[in-house]
């Protein structure tokens, strides 16, 4: 069954929140509360472990019930249902897409062209499991015969950011190996993390699936010489492993076939992490764990598929992103995850989200009149706070923010959980709520400040309020309560880009730059310049005074 191909700014439904959207434009969330009694109660989803309170939003009843209706007019739930189907939704590419299969149930059938893809899928994780078994506990060795102790992950993208940013927001449920991630094509990059490592006790862990992109390789061909100037040739089938779908390339680097996992081109890369892409979560926390992850991604993706969407935690949080970007003009969304170790989220979440659903050409093949997309940024709370929250407070830029945070500390230290909750939840109500002139001019007179001080002051200190947030509020950070938070963003993108009726699953955007690096390193080589630009030419001169 192929995606709908519907314009959404030609349905009722989006005419409908056009005339909605100027009537309650100017409408002040904090007045929306006093009018409506039960109104914390009605915008909040309670979900297993998750607590989803969307109150905060410029949104009446009328704004749901209309944004539910764009959903019916644009086929969404006729479009999950290709897309757990293991239908060609990536129609671009030729492919389904199918990263929810590689969380399945063993006992699930998924079929890709008419091929049931779960035994496949148990098999890969049966071979991660037994590899990463024997890494952990110190059977599988080293060269010299020494247990691991370090393992470097080498890939850029979907083979990095995942990985990078489950392992980062997993620390408190590492084993002894330390992992390193490398992934920029810049020398000094790999050179830095090649400094920390023993050659006799470092796995590495190739991830790319051609074994063709420039910067994998590249970083991969520079550790293995370093490798061989402490190690022989036929050591490095002990120290390397990857993740690829060219079994030729991979044993012409030196690689094991038994020590190739594969990868499937149904999964795209930035949903690749739940794949043999996350085999060095699985070697940083152990398969349980990561298992976990996956099992958690699971219960998400069950309740994405068959909660009804007045209740569906992806779909109502992709409703409210629409109707921020589509109809107040809103181009960003803030991620603020109050946990340090969500340093990583927003991080990812941009590659995701934009790279996703950065699309100007709709499934029709037209140029869309309308925006898509969003810009995704974020730091965790509370450093953030001291950072950027000043243009959210008092700038001139509508910035809806997502709110996330745990009720539960990892460590225990209760009195730092409390103040940390405590800016977790006053951050929202102040955005809510500001601060009148009423209020500031009595502060200010408490204070003492003359009447002339007050007066230059009292413009200042006013906050205007009415600013958006979802607060996402979940139990403990553990790695089931992981996976249900990363699926849900991933739901979320997807449901976006039906309604945008856009391809959310190619990235032809990140090509061009590729085709003309390679273009201009023959350049650099060679030193002659084909033709470029005035501007270029003049980099590329630049370039070779110093080379």
């Amino acid at each position: 069954m192929a995606l709908p191909t519907i314009n959404p700014t030609t349905t009722k439904a989006w005419k409908a929140l056009q005339n909605h959207y100027n009537a309650i434009k100017q409408f002040a969330i904090k007045d929306l509360f006093l009018k409506e009694e039960n109104r914390a109660d009605n915008f909040k989803i309670n979900w297993e472990d998750f607590y989803v309170d969307f109150s905060k939003n410029r949104i009446t009843e009328e704004t749901i019930s209309l944004l539910l209706e764009l959903t019916n007019q644009v086929k969404l739930k006729e479009a999950i249902s290709a897309y757990y189907s293991g239908d060609t939704i990536n129609k671009t590419e030729g492919r389904a897409v199918l990263h929810t299969a590689l969380r399945g149930k063993e006992t699930d059938t998924v079929l890709v062209d008419g091929k049931n893809v779960m035994p496949e899928i148990f098999a890969v994780k049966e071979k991660m499991k037994a590899f990463t078994n024997t890494i952990v506990d110190g059977k599988r060795k080293g060269y010299t015969n020494k247990p691991f102790t370090d393992v470097v992950n080498i890939g850029i993208g979907g083979s990095d950011l995942g990985p990078a940013m489950v392992v980062e927001s997993l620390q408190f449920y590492k084993n002894h190996l330390t992992t390193h991630f490398v992934s920029n094509v810049d020398g000094d990059h790999v050179n830095e993390v090649l400094k920390k490592l023993n050659p006799e006790t470092t796995l590495f862990v190739i991830v790319s699936k051609t074994f063709t992109t420039q910067e994998t390789l590249s970083n991969a061909n520079t550790i293995r010489k370093w490798f061989l100037k402490h190690g022989k040739k036929e050591d490095v089938a002990k120290h390397f492993v990857a993740v690829s779908t060219n079994i030729e390339k991979v044993k012409a680097f030196g690689i094991d076939q038994d020590n190739i996992f594969p990868m499937w081109n149904w999964v795209g890369g930035r949903f690749s992490l739940w794949s043999a892409v996350g085999l060095t979560i699985s070697l940083a926390v152990g398969f349980e764990n990561f298992n976990k992850l996956l099992k958690g991604a699971n219960a998400m993706d069950i309740h994405f598929k068959n909660e009804e969407f007045k209740n569906n935690i992806p779909v109502v949080l992709a409703l409210i992103s629409i109707w921020y970007n589509n109809f107040y003009g809103a181009e960003s969304e803030a991620v603020i995850g109050y946990s340090q170790y969500l340093n990583q989220f927003a991080t990812y979440l941009q590659q995701g989200i934009m790279e996703s659903n950065g699309k100007s050409i709709d499934r029709n093949g037209n140029k869309v009149n309308y925006q898509t997309g969003t810009l995704i940024w974020g730091e965790p709370g509370t450093n953030s706070q001291h950072a950027f929250f000043q243009l959210i407070h008092q700038g001139t830029k509508l910035i809806p923010a997502d709110f996330i945070g745990f009720a539960e500390s990892l460590h225990g230290n209760q009195e730092h959980q409390d103040k940390l909750i405590s800016n977790y939840i006053a951050q929202t109500e102040a955005l809510l709520n500001g601060k009148a002139e009423a209020e500031v001019l009595s502060e200010l007179k408490k204070q003492n400040f003359s009447e002339e001080d007050i007066k230059n002051l009292l413009p200042f200190k006013i906050f205007e309020g009415n600013k958006p947030t979802n607060s996402i509020f979940i139990k403990k950070l553990t790695p089931e309560s992981l996976g249900k938070l990363i699926a849900m963003y991933e739901h979320k993108i997807f449901v976006q880009g039906i309604i945008w009726n856009i391809y959310s699953y190619d990235q032809f955007g990140v090509e061009l730059g590729k085709q003309l690096a390679s273009s201009i390193l023959e350049d650099i080589q060679s030193k002659v310049s084909k033709n470029h630009d005035a501007s270029t030419q003049n980099l590329l001169e630049f370039f070779k005074i110093f080379r």
